[in-house]
């Protein structure tokens, strides 16, 4: 009967902890989506180039990942902010947003450098002077939505050129280099990695000429987010040696984004991807440069500083990510269960004896009380009633099942029994005598 009784109370715990488990993987620890969305920018743009191979990456872990077609880092930021929106995680540029400003975002990092490209069909010009005089020709500063647009703004109006000094028109950057190519439109400008094939065939294309942003050091200086990269002589075509003399270009950063409840498995999965991706060397970079634990606007998370430190989480280097994720989330939830159930469980067999020897305890009270009415009884007066309260109490004691360990203490309680019913044996027969 004890063995049953342990059986059941071991059964009892096991499925509290199952339970225990489920609720604590549902409601604690629930899995990553197995489909997420990335805001990246205009098909034929760097954004969109690099968001093909971070879903190349992550199908490799069986996430499905939908690339969501922007006009670029604003409108991306602007997706972000909207939770309603089901976009995880963007490219932003520097200097568009704050900690104060969106409080729900935070970066995994900075992941490539991008410059911002001055074009104008000038090809008899010295591509090494700066372009001193912008006033009265006709520029685009791609769509509004973009960080070209935004941030061109921010510069001609720190240079002090308004739409009064320059044509400036808002042209899809695609739309701009065939109106370039055309003759149509003097210059333009884009804010892009150098992957970006405009710039590419901008700077292949003879007619076209390459300038310096005007007082590019003062600009630096007084813009915290921006920095200075030196386009060197020849990185484009070293056969036609193109540009023909170094350049100095302003740059920005681009961060990799993401809503502050994007579980942190697949953060450490972005990060992961992110240095397969941006940590080869390039014009602007050295090998294993990027991603880097760069702060611009935002704050890293706590993910994407733990992967700073020390690499990807144990368990993600050495199995398949969705084995991983499992493991982990049972042990988190689990750890702390048995950290509670384990003192319980060792309770239990102390509260177990408690409870065998208050029921040997219990009848032991009313055994003395017996033993009090006995000794208190008129010898005239019958014991009928005492022997069988005695006869229900040696019934109940006889029913009692306790382990082993404790028939020492029953077979005494039932010595004791025996004791209280032979002097009441002893009293019948005195009172029997003449």
């Amino acid at each position: 009967m004890a063995a049953t009784r342990k059986v059941w109370i071991g059964a009892g715990l096991g499925v509290l902890l199952i339970a225990l488990a489920v609720v604590g993987l549902a409601v604690l620890r629930p899995a990553p989506p197995s489909r997420i969305v990335m805001a990246t920018g205009t098909p034929d743009g760097a954004y969109h180039i690099f968001g093909r191979r971070y879903q190349q990456a992550l199908a490799r872990h069986g996430i499905q990942l939908e690339l969501r077609e922007t006009a670029g880092a604003v409108e991306n930021l602007s997706l972000l902010e909207d939770p309603a929106s089901g976009v995880s995680f963007a490219f932003v540029q520097g200097g568009l947003t704050s900690s104060e400003k969106s409080p729900d975002l935070q970066s995994l990092g900075t992941v490539f450098r991008e410059p911002m490209w001055l074009f104008f069909r000038e090809p008899e010009a010295d591509s090494a002077e700066v372009a001193a005089d912008l006033r009265g020709r006709s520029l685009s500063i791609d769509v509004r939505g973009t960080g070209t647009n935004a941030l061109a703004r921010h510069l001609l109006d720190r240079v002090g050129l308004t739409d009064l000094d320059l044509r400036i028109v808002e042209l899809p950057a695609a739309e701009a280099r065939v109106q370039m190519l055309a003759g149509q439109l003097d210059g333009m400008v884009l804010v892009t990695p150098w992957e970006n094939p405009i710039v590419q065939q901008l700077l292949h294309d003879p007619g076209i000429t390459l300038k310096q942003f005007p007082r590019a050091d003062a600009i630096v200086a007084l813009t915290p987010f921006l920095g200075k990269e030196t386009l060197v002589r020849g990185v484009a075509d070293l056969a036609r040696d193109l540009p023909p003399t170094d350049l100095t270009l302003i740059a920005n950063k681009g961060s990799l984004v993401i809503r502050r409840e994007l579980h942190p498995a697949l953060q450490y999965l972005l990060l992961d991807a992110a240095t397969q991706i941006h940590a080869a060397p390039g014009v602007f970079n050295r090998g294993g440069e990027f991603p880097a634990a760069v702060t611009v606007d935002l704050p890293l998370s706590a993910q994407a500083q733990q992967f700073y430190r020390s690499g990807r989480p144990f368990l993600q280097r050495y199995l398949p990510f969705w084995l991983a994720v499992l493991v982990e989330r049972l042990l988190f939830v689990l750890i702390p269960i048995i950290g509670v159930i384990y003192p319980v469980v060792r309770l239990i067999p102390s509260l177990y004896a408690w409870g065998m020897r208050q029921r040997i305890y219990h009848l032991y009270g009313e055994l003395k009380v017996l033993e009090t009415e006995l000794a208190h009884l008129p010898e005239e007066a019958s014991a009928d009633q005492l022997r069988h309260s005695l006869a229900q109490l040696e019934k109940r004691a006889n029913a009692l099942h306790v382990p082993s360990s404790f028939g020492l203490m029953l077979y005494t309680l039932r010595s004791h029994i025996a004791l209280v019913r032979a002097t009441l044996t002893e009293r019948g027969q005195s009172v029997r005598k003449p």
